[in-house]
């Protein structure tokens, strides 16, 4: 007597940020996962040790018979929203081509994620073509199980990159219609564990389930919302015009939307999404968080993020920033650079160890001690409190006007800023074994609040540059030549 082999799933858009927030979900499930993608050395890297990861093309129809053999279940996550040309006739090719093959392949099931909207009310062409997509893989005569979805609320999501740019950069936001239509936005978790339930539900014949969360707002309400928990104060002054191209315009110069995707994301927010059919929450037993809950989550992932983030892998290896002002994060903005000494991680380590203090911030102590002053006018701590211990630290040790959040010994310390900011700061310093030597990585991080705390980091980053420069290269130099105390008057 032989088991049998776990069914087995195939995932198309892995590579999207529904995709991949799936594929994770899935790993972790310990499903026998199976992902297409048109560049599988791209894919790869980012799947565990038990994914397959086969090349295919929905477009030309390559490689999809081998990619659908033995499948009992296709997420199918792709679309052409951001392709140059028409992408509606791309959309349509693809899943007629997809449709096609998976009915060939004898595919159990096929699980979709389409765009809510409704007949009659002047849908934008994202929005038909999305529905016109479910249709077309529903006339395969393969059963379809297809969500129609709002918003989606997540960290790195296109709408709340979208609001969160709009609210960080503009303290006074002069708002088009669009900004009033309703809509019934869902969290990230939540369109996740419907699409992962999906796999299990019976399904007969085709179905076609209205999702969204528990709330139905406007993009305004969820402006507020985030100004509300990034504690931003928010003016907006409402207009009756602004047309789509005029608003895309708009959105290509204050936020990360590319212009072409910004007309279609305005062109499709004009239409209501709110759910009408409540079938999704008599046959799923998921019952989708507001959108209180859903920004707060979306806020902390990115803390996550952030805290698991490597700069170095993110960074050219010269560890010079390649654009002015710092790379973005998210709402962070990040100046890193790195150095390479002939020493062991452990002596690179030593010089940082004994950061702050009387040993001081190793160049240009004068500028650090006059930021310390300006701290104290301001209410704040200053330099006064030095640190505990000339050598060690321990996680939660003052540092002058930092604290000690983060501390892996000779490898890794991370201060967070308790001086009085605009907005959220940390200082990292990582040591890597490099050959025969180290590379010692320094990372100014700050999470700035509104077009203020935007400003604040602008203003003073040519001056950080230089400071930050200099104490690397005072550290590299006093792990160099034994410690701090070998550095005389080089600190000034």
């Amino acid at each position: 007597m032989t088991d049998e082999a776990p069914p087995l799933v195939l995932l198309t858009g892995a590579t999207g940020y529904v995709g991949g927030r799936l594929l994770k979900a899935l790993e972790w499930q310990g499903t026998s996962l199976r992902c297409l993608a048109r560049r599988p050395e791209v894919l790869t890297p980012r799947v565990g040790p038990g994914v397959q990861v086969v090349r295919g093309d929905l477009l030309d129809g390559s490689g999809l018979g081998p990619a659908l053999a033995g499948v009992t279940t296709a997420y199918y996550l792709v679309h052409s929203m951001g392709s140059p040309g028409a992408f509606e006739a791309d959309d349509r090719l693809a899943a007629r081509t997809f449709g096609a093959a998976a009915r060939a392949a004898g595919v159990g099931r096929i699980i979709y994620l389409g765009g809510l909207g409704h007949d009659g009310e002047g849908l934008s062409a994202h929005l038909r073509s999305r529905q016109e997509v479910g249709d077309i893989l529903r006339e395969s005569g393969v059963p379809v199980l297809e969500f129609r979805a709002s918003i989606v609320l997540g960290s790195g999501s296109l709408s709340f990159e979208l609001i969160r740019a709009l609210v960080e950069r503009l303290p006074l936001m002069v708002t088009p219609r669009w900004v009033s239509v309703l809509a019934q936005p869902i969290a990230i978790e939540d369109l996740v564990s419907y699409l992962l339930a999906a796999a299990q539900v019976p399904l007969p014949q085709s179905r076609i389930f209205e999702i969204g969360g528990a709330d139905r707002v406007t993009y305004g309400d969820l402006m507020r919302v985030y100004a509300r928990q990034r504690g931003i104060h928010l003016l907006m002054i409402p207009v009756p015009f602004l047309s789509p191209y005029l608003s895309s315009l708009w959105l290509g110069l204050v936020t990360p939307v590319y212009a072409r995707i910004g007309r279609k994301l305005i062109d499709s927010i004009r239409n209501a999404s709110q759910v009408r059919d409540p079938g999704a929450l008599a046959a799923f037993e998921i019952r989708p968080m507001g959108v209180e809950e859903a920004v707060r989550r979306a806020i902390a992932h990115e803390d996550a993020a952030l805290a698991d983030t490597r700069w170095s892998d993110a960074l050219s290896s010269s560890g010079q920033v390649r654009t002015w002002g710092g790379v973005r994060f998210g709402t962070r903005l990040v100046d890193s650079r790195a150095l390479r000494v002939d020493l062991p991680p452990a002596a690179a380590f030593r010089p940082i160890q004994r950061i702050g203090g009387t040993t001081g911030w190793y160049r240009y102590d004068f500028l650090w001690k006059l930021r310390g002053f300006l701290d104290l006018l301001a209410g704040g701590v200053g330099m006064r409190r030095g640190r505990a211990e000339a050598i060690g630290l321990r996680v939660g040790d003052p540092v002058d006007f930092w604290r000690v959040e983060l501390l892996e010994p000779d490898r890794r310390l991370r201060l967070v800023a308790e001086m009085k900011l605009p907005g959220r700061a940390w200082l990292e310093f990582e040591v890597t074994a490099d050959g025969a030597g180290s590379t010692i990585r320094q990372t100014a991080i700050f999470d700035p609040v509104g077009f203020w705390g935007q400003a604040y980091w602008y203003t003073l980053f040519p001056v950080h540059r230089v400071i930050f420069a200099g104490m690397l290269r005072r550290i590299a130099d006093a792990a160099t030549l034994g410690g701090p105390e070998t550095m005389g008057e080089s600190r000034r």
